[in-house]
């Protein structure tokens, strides 16, 4: 513990040393020193920021009480947007949601320093529409519950599975928030030295605010302004780093010299970070569970009128997240022209990747007053909107999954359990606050978004399989299948954070363009006397860990411990679709050794062709409860125009053994549901 300890005091004192190194004839900053303003330039910059704030996050608020009454009540206006959304401004959301806050910062850096392979990874994303569509939409839209793993429970009549499920959900959100949370802050503090937690305080007061006030309307809303307001500062990011790098070619031809531009590269590596088969294969089973098995999203579904809108949608998607999400990409390319020969990085001029673009417009957008506060704004009310949107389907799931069973709770009227939805939303927003200043450890906003949802992904996604596709699958199986999921990711992912050196060797740029004064912080005369000073301090302790590297080495000829290592090093854009197989195949098997006679269940909980296509086959009869007939047109037809079919009788079946049978059998309008 002691050579720990000393260990990290080498690190912070190195990092005082050499990040307090002043910049007296620097034209902007040295690491962790703001840049030098002139105060009136500074006001208001930020009272841009303020004002773009305020009226971002007032907009949306403007017309909750309208949305309540068409709702029929504050919870369902909270949870539901009263369904009455439009189609245009749910595909914004729903292509704002898929992306975040994270893609408008993380990806441009990205690009600039690592290239293009992850903009590969739009592949599998857009493949992913059509396929939950197909698969997911025709099985429980029309069964209105507050929260989709409900469906979990009908399908196998097991709390266990729906309980993992939706823990699954909120450890992987929570995450993902917690990066969210952390994007604005890398904003705020390379532009104006903010510290990190002071950004994440405000902008969670902000979220809790926003919470108690507004529901998944306000949220929708907040996120087409906030979308719109991207595409324009994104374009106006390209237009002028484009015109002072030489022009579109000019543009296109240094990114393809840099090497930035690799795109159909088919390694057939798995521990490769990612190439085109795994941004294909990895990306696709994490967005299907995403847009398929989340929350936050079939929840935006099911606040549509009918199921043919949500097709719309879905389908639509597809070009509005092709433009948005390359959008990003194309910003990093026009950086990247622009700094290849003065990298701000190497020059000292910012500490981290991800605050290449706030220095961008710090630098080169000085001559436009205000731009570098709406830009700033952008970057706060894009994580403020995704955090309020998720935290609302955070809450709900809590509530509906977990609390709402307490004896204390059952009899609670509506108001209270809005009530109630709402104070976990602010328990959870302080808890993402807190995270969020963990994520500065890991290698960037994309890489931890990518690690934490591709690890979670697995599991949730299998269940659905199991439960949409597969006939034979029962409660015990998909329990099973979920746990032994999550037991291999959570392995492959704490043995490559402790064991394999996960760093990504960045791209060459250079600083040869760059003014004397600008590296002056990095001269590599000025740290050599602070270098020597702590190597001759701590001497021993780089001696004592060199003499356990050289242990490690000689365990390394192990058989053993070689494959552990090359499989901790598959890269984490395979944990979706390892986790996805071992969950439906753990769960088909176990199904079959475990088949009872209580495992009944309404068929039209399956996929209506698979439910068709299990009737006729061969072998061992299936055990359905919904009489063998095909509905009718007419009856499709109703389905169609409504968000219908309500769970609402809970039938027993007698001779189960107590097993809960549920029916589909009432159609009501979607506004008399709650």
């Amino acid at each position: 513990m002691d050579a720990l300890q000393i260990y990290f005091n080498i690190l912070f004192d190195l990092e005082k040393k050499i990040l307090c190194i002043k910049c007296s004839d620097c034209e902007f900053y040295c690491p962790n020193h703001a840049v030098t303003m002139n105060s009136a330039w500074l006001a208001w910059e930020c009272i841009v920021f303020a004002v773009f704030i305020c009226a971002s996050s007032c907009f949306p608020l403007w017309s909750r009480k309208k949305d309540a009454a068409a709702a029929g009540s504050a919870k369902r206006a909270y949870i539901f947007a009263g369904g009455g959304v439009s189609v245009l401004s749910m595909m914004l959301s729903v292509a704002r949601g898929t992306l975040g806050v994270r893609s408008f910062l993380g990806f441009p850096s990205e690009l600039v320093y690592f290239g293009s392979s992850m903009w590969e990874t739009l592949y599998g994303m857009i493949l992913a529409f059509p396929v939950v569509c197909l698969v997911f939409i025709p099985v429980y839209f029309r069964l209105h519950t507050n929260s989709v793993y409900q469906y979990l429970e009908m399908r196998f009549g097991s709390k266990s599975v729906r309980r993992l499920a939706a823990a699954t959900f909120l450890l992987r959100q929570v995450l993902n928030l917690a990066v969210t949370v952390y994007t604005p802050t890398v904003a705020l503090h390379a532009v104006l030295g903010l510290p990190h937690w002071a950004s994440a305080a405000a902008l969670t007061v902000v979220t809790v605010v926003f919470n108690l006030l507004g529901g998944l309307a306000a949220a929708i809303r907040a996120d087409v302004i906030q979308t719109l307001t991207m595409v324009l500062v994104s374009g106006a990011f390209i237009i002028q780093a484009t015109i002072k790098s030489g022009g579109p070619a000019q543009v296109l031809q240094d990114n393809i010299d840099g090497g930035r531009m690799k795109f159909f590269n088919f390694t057939w590596d798995p521990t490769v970070r990612v190439d085109t088969f795994s941004a294909i294969i990895g990306q696709l089973f994490m967005s299907v569970s995403i847009y398929g098995c989340q929350q936050t999203f079939v929840q935006r579904y099911c606040s549509m009128s009918s199921e043919s809108k949500v097709r719309r949608i879905l389908f639509s998607n597809v070009p509005a997240v092709s433009v948005l999400f390359s959008l990003s990409w194309v910003v990093g390319m026009a950086l990247y022209s622009l700094y290849r020969y003065c990298d701000p990085l190497m020059s000292g001029r910012i500490s981290a990747p991800d605050e290449v673009l706030p220095f961008y417009v710090q630098d080169k957008f000085a001559f436009l007053p205000g731009m570098l506060g709406l830009f700033l704004g952008s970057i706060f009310n894009g994580a403020l909107s995704f955090l309020v949107s998720n935290i609302n389907s955070l809450s709900t799931v809590t509530w509906e999954d977990f609390v709402s069973s307490a004896p204390a709770f059952r009899d609670i009227t509506d108001k209270q359990q809005l009530t109630a939805i709402k104070i976990i939303g602010i328990i959870y927003s302080i808890i993402i606050m807190i995270m969020s200043l963990f994520v500065r450890f890991v290698n960037g906003v994309v890489e931890a978004n990518m690690l934490v949802t591709s690890a979670t992904s697995g599991a949730l996604l299998g269940v659905f399989l199991l439960a949409t596709l597969f006939p034979m699958a029962n409660g015990k199986g998909a329990l099973c299948g979920m746990i032994v999921s999550h037991v291999i990711t959570i392995w492959m992912a704490m043995g490559r954070l402790l064991y394999v050196n996960t760093k990504v060797d960045m791209l060459p740029l250079s600083v040869k363009a760059c003014p004397n004064a600008t590296v002056r912080a990095l001269n590599p005369r000025n740290m050599a006397v602070v270098v020597n000073e702590t190597l001759s301090r701590y001497a021993p302790v780089f001696e004592a860990i060199d003499s356990s590297h050289t242990a490690k080495e000689a365990v390394s000829n192990n058989i053993v411990f070689d494959s552990l290592m090359k499989f901790y090093s598959i890269s984490y854009m395979w944990y979706a679709v390892i986790g996805t197989l071992v969950c439906v195949v753990c769960g088909v098997i176990v199904g079959y050794l475990t088949n009872q006679e209580s495992d009944k269940f309404d068929e039209r909980l399956l996929h209506p062709l698979v439910a068709r296509m299990a009737r006729k086959c061969p072998g061992q009869s299936h055990t359905f409860t919904t009489p063998d007939r095909e509905r009718t047109s007419e009856e499709n037809e109703a389905s169609d125009k409504t968000c219908d079919t309500i769970v609402e009788d809970q039938k027993t079946q007698t001779g189960l053994a107590g097993n809960k049978i549920y029916y589909i059998d009432s159609i009501e309008p979607l506004k008399t549901r709650l």
